[in-house]
């Protein structure tokens, strides 16, 4: 049998037109074109997951953590159990609910390279325009671009869903990976029935898969804060001014919440005012008989738990506190690094007589005088202690009876820039923040020192000349707050940013010390979750029929194969006539 069948080789080399070295040089061609190295075959990427807490026992975000799934886009008619992905530039809430209505087995938005870049015009939307809401009351808008990201991030929060949702810097391969796993999904949607079965059998796909694990609660997690002060000069009962302004930024996704604005610019106007009245205090003659008591707090986007806190420590667990004898006024500064308007946000307005009218008639007279550009108004807000968060963080203070108010350039504490991860250094700008911080300096340093009483003209400029306000060091600091998230799950008592704004403060003031905040382990105000940034990784696959296909080919070769070998007699002959006809002719 085996002679016979080199006997039939031998025929079929000789009839062919095809030397053996071609049939040699055939296969190798087909491994060089063959698909690429599995390394090759994959690209790993960082993505960042959407926020995951509870706040008073409400949950928020998403709940799930693991993907191990196929990509799709949304042109695709079926995206149950499909990753899918969607570009910023391309976002649609529309499609994002549509996704979630699948169930879909994981959400990626792909952000452009740089937020920064889109300009402040593009990010915010149009009051007027409504959006879909989980209720269905608001009408559902066709298509959204990115100006409307920052007002969906919150509606995307309140939207609790098991479906992990992360989000993803771009680059050129996983912009490559969409841009295939567009074209695909969008090919099933218009071909008909055998062109999507053909397409679906012999088309690459991409499995998505992360890294980690699944999220679990983060049971032991401190929330710091930083207090220091500077010391009146007189005797033991002077009154406090306090200044406040919260640290961390909030978004949508807590590793992309760079809160620049949001409150970047309240703590760098802080840090300033805390080098300013140093250089006063550290002379008698310019050291004030009031005491200033500053606090950057922490969890100020998780209804202000730090202060809360701080608050419940020096109120109801101490002896002897500034906070206890003879609080003048409480400044909190949030939002002031950008326009051309500042609002005095309170939650009673303040009588005549008070020191906190005296603050409220200076800011008016300064930026009066001073800088006329500015619109300044009073803003007055009632508490509403049935919402679950707190609108400006001087309520805290004022539902413990301390004369407080906020100082900001939003005219509402529902402006979506508060929350949104579009919140960048490039929304700065320098010049308004300095304006803002010598607004405030002017005005708090005219009622500590009394200078309207005394007879100083309306339009004296106090901080000038080597008391200036520093604009190069106002620009470094906001570079340094604004290039890292800052949001409170990823700040511990041990963080560099953390250790870094406590030496700053030490430099200028006095008894510098952190306050912790731990969640109550029986009934905890606030629970963080971790898994919130990992590796994911995009293989090149083939889909499930591929397998079934090449299986029923190989059974039709085998198949083949055996019958030839079972009538081999028949073949012999059959190649035999074939070989004599070629040799005759």
């Amino acid at each position: 049998m085996l002679e016979e069948a080199s006997e039939v080789l031998e025929s079929v080399l000789k009839a062919s037109c095809l030397p053996l070295s071609v049939l040699l040089f055939v296969p190798a061609v087909l491994l060089l074109l063959g698909p690429p190295p599995a390394a090759e075959a994959a690209h790993e990427f960082t993505v960042y997951r959407m926020q995951q807490y509870e706040l008073g026992g409400q949950p928020y975000g998403t709940r799930s953590a693991v993907l191990n799934t196929e990509a799709r886009t949304v042109e695709a008619d079926v995206l149950s159990r499909r990753c899918v992905m969607m570009r910023l530039v391309d976002f649609s809430y529309e499609q994002y609910q549509k996704a979630l209505r699948q169930s879909a087995g994981a959400v990626v938005i792909i952000l452009p390279r740089s937020i920064s870049s889109v300009p402040q015009d593009v990010v915010r939307v149009n009051r007027k325009v409504f959006f879909p809401f989980p209720t269905g009351d608001a009408k559902f808008v066709s298509h959204l671009n990115p100006q409307q990201f920052m007002e969906i991030e919150p509606e995307m929060l309140a939207m609790e869903t098991i479906v992990p949702v992360y989000f993803a810097v771009e680059d050129e391969e996983l912009l490559s990976i969409y841009e295939q796993t567009r074209a695909a999904s969008a090919s099933q949607g218009s071909a008909s029935a055998a062109e999507v079965l053909l397409h679906t059998a012999t088309a690459n796909g991409f499995q998505m898969v992360t890294s980690g694990a699944q999220s679990k609660a983060i049971n032991d997690w401190l929330i710091p804060s930083v207090e220091g002060r500077l010391t009146g000069l007189g005797g033991e009962d002077l009154p406090t001014v306090v200044i406040v302004a919260h640290y961390d930024s909030f978004g949508v996704a807590p590793w992309l919440s760079h809160g620049a604005d949001s409150n970047g610019s309240g703590i760098s106007v802080l840090l300033e005012l805390a080098r300013l009245f140093s250089r006063l205090y550290t002379y008698r003659r310019t050291h004030a008989g009031y005491n200033l008591l500053f606090f950057a707090s922490g969890g100020g986007k998780f209804n202000y738990q730090g202060t809360k806190r701080w608050l419940e420590d020096n109120l109801d667990h101490t002896d002897s506190s500034l906070l206890q004898d003879n609080v003048a006024f409480v400044l909190c500064l949030d939002t002031l690094g950008r326009g051309n308007s500042l609002h005095l946000h309170v939650s009673k307005p303040p009588k005549e007589g008070t020191l906190q009218h005296a603050f409220l008639r200076e800011l008016e007279m300064v930026v009066a005088s001073q800088f006329p550009e500015v619109k300044f108004s009073m803003v007055h807000k009632k508490i509403n202690l049935a919402e679950d968060m707190l609108a400006w963080e001087h309520e805290r203070f004022a539902i413990r009876r301390l004369p407080a108010f906020t100082i900001s350039h939003l005219e509402s504490h529902r402006d979506s820039l508060r929350n949104s991860i579009m919140d960048r250094r490039a929304r700065i700008d320098t010049k308004a923040l300095t304006r803002n911080t010598q607004i405030i300096a002017e005005a708090l340093t005219r009622v500590i020192y009394n200078l309207t009483e005394k007879g100083a003209p309306a339009d004296m400029q106090i901080f000038t000349d080597q008391m200036q306000i520093q604009q190069e060091q106002l620009e470094s600091v906001m570079d340094w707050l604004s290039s890292q998230p800052r949001a409170a799950q990823l700040i511990d008592k041990d963080s560099t940013f953390l250790n870094t704004l406590e030496y700053y403060m030490g430099r200028y003031l006095k008894d510098v010390k952190q306050h912790h905040v731990k969640a109550d382990k029986r009934d905890p105000e606030f629970v963080f979750y971790d898994q919130l940034k990992q590796v994911m990784n995009a293989y090149r696959v083939k889909p499930a029929i591929f397998d079934l296909l090449l299986a029923v080919c190989i059974a039709a070769y085998l198949g083949v194969a055996y019958v030839a070998v079972q009538h081999f007699g028949l073949l012999y002959k059959m190649i035999q006539r074939l070989s004599l006809k070629t040799k005759q002719q």
